[in-house]
């Protein structure tokens, strides 16, 4: 018989999760949401898990539900399918930890075609599903700050839940090295410096006109490649750890993502929400490093792109937060990174009464932060500009779990693999005040990570 309470068990801490996960890493639907320790200071808790019970892969107008061997298919929203598999799941929590259970998986950028009437335009060249989730009854949860590892679970028999605790009790066995990771051709951009300008001008024009008062501008990075995909995350951890990053081995694709910005939180009621708008490249020297600082915090540009956004996201946290509860704690903070510093704020709430955390991801989907602003409309000036559509990139990255708790990114400074290609994105929100070289260059401060790593693996 199945053990219906929650279940926990101690595990030996390891600072780096990455040791722990890679015995997992070639499991199909193994997951990792990776704070970025030891290499960056500023996450917290590691997730990782594999075998989920049940899959829910949206493709188009079609969800398909495989659970215990059972497959079906269903044009229901997406959302809607997501949020009945975590009620249908309604377990005990464990007090202290994040998640114990639920839902771990992607929503891509594209996945907003169910939301909204949008244009096609853009080449639809990722062929990769628009959601990806999987229902996971156990998961490794690593509490950097208190420097402890926990197997958690549910709804598991006794023979399970002890061959588990016995898989991850000792020091992991690591597998014998797969073949190397290679980028075996050249880097290339679907827009080079003319076609960025092509499009920057005509985002001035929708600007001028009144269309919006920010749209974002992404360009799109490829390479063929092969070899092992865990082997290039574990280099780009390295590179450029980020507090919302994380490995996805998914049947259709690979996803390496080392992001630095969180989407949607949601624990016990309580939501928060961290859109970065304003960026400037890292200096080695100390001086001039911090020059850069201050002349992020000092620019009226970016202070006013910020609050365009922040703007955006209290009034889409509106739609599911209790009256008078949506306010902005942090304006315009200061966060530094491998490659970059960022201009971060901070947009809290609580959840009304008869909202669900999915219901939340879906209203403020995707997020605000780069799309630009009024979002619909920019949306459809981003799938009239940018060659190929976005994918997974712009997308959330995540967990919900069954206790309606839920964290989730945006899915920036990522890799996408499939069909022995690697993909990666970068981008900027453009307003009246943008100028056109310094946007461009944005682009590639922003890649700058992701780029040396490709450069680095090239056969």
């Amino acid at each position: 018989m199945p053990l219906l309470n929650p279940l926990i068990h101690q595990l030996p801490y390891v600072k780096d999760s990455a040791t722990v996960f890679t015995p997992l890493a070639a499991k199909p639907w193994a997951i990792f949401l990776d704070s970025g320790f030891p290499y960056s200071q500023q996450g917290r808790y590691d997730i990782m898990s594999s075998d989920p019970v049940a899959t829910l892969v949206t493709k188009g107008a079609e969800t398909t539900l495989i659970t215990a061997g059972t497959v079906c298919t269903s044009t229901e929203d997406p959302f809607s399918l997501l949020k009945q598999q975590l009620l249908n799941h309604n377990f005990p929590v464990i007090p202290g930890l994040p998640f114990n259970g639920g839902a771990l998986g992607y929503c891509s950028y594209d996945l907003a075609r169910r939301l909204e009437k949008l244009p096609t335009i853009a080449q639809d060249t990722e062929k990769l599903p628009e959601m990806a989730m999987g229902i996971y009854h156990w998961a490794i949860v690593v509490d950097h700050q208190l420097q402890q590892s926990w197997l958690v679970g549910q709804h598991l028999n006794t023979q399970a839940w002890q061959q588990l605790i016995a898989r991850f009790s000792d020091s992991p066995t690591l597998p014998a090295a797969n073949e190397a990771f290679k980028v075996t051709g050249a880097i290339v951009s679907n827009m080079d410096q003319p076609r960025y300008s092509e499009a920057f001008g005509k985002v001035k024009a929708y600007l001028k006109a009144g269309d919006c008062y920010q749209i974002n501008l992404s360009q799109r990075f490829s390479a063929p490649c092969s070899g092992n995909l865990w082997t290039a995350y574990q280099r780009l951890r390295q590179l450029n750890a980020a507090p919302f990053s994380a490995y996805l081995n998914l049947p259709e694709g690979h996803i390496l993502c080392s992001s630095p910005e969180r989407f949607l939180k949601v624990i016990d009621g309580k939501v928060e929400t961290k859109p970065i708008k304003g960026t400037r490249p890292r200096k080695t020297d100390p001086f001039a490093d911090q020059a850069q600082i201050d002349a992020l915090s000092n620019s009226a540009k970016d202070r006013a792109e910020n609050v365009m956004i922040v703007d955006l996201l209290r009034n889409d946290l509106s739609k599911n937060c209790r009256m008078g509860s949506v306010k902005v704690p942090k304006l315009f903070a200061i966060e530094s990174y491998a490659t970059v510093h960022h201009l971060v704020s901070t947009v809290t709430g609580v959840l009304a009464d008869g909202q669900h955390a999915v219901d939340l991801l879906r209203s403020c989907f995707p997020g605000g932060s780069i799309t630009g602003a009024p979002k619909i409309r920019a949306m459809e000036i981003i799938e009239e500009l940018e060659p190929h559509r976005r994918g997974i990139y712009c997308g959330a990255i995540g967990y919900i779990g069954f206790n309606g708790n839920m964290d989730t990114n945006i899915a920036i400074r990522t890799l996408v693999h499939s069909k022995q290609t690697i993909r990666c994105w970068a981008g900027g929100g453009i307003v009246n005040d943008s100028v056109l070289a310094e946007e461009y260059q944005e682009s590639f401060d922003k890649a700058e990570a992701l780029l040396r790593l490709l450069r680095e693996m090239m056969a």
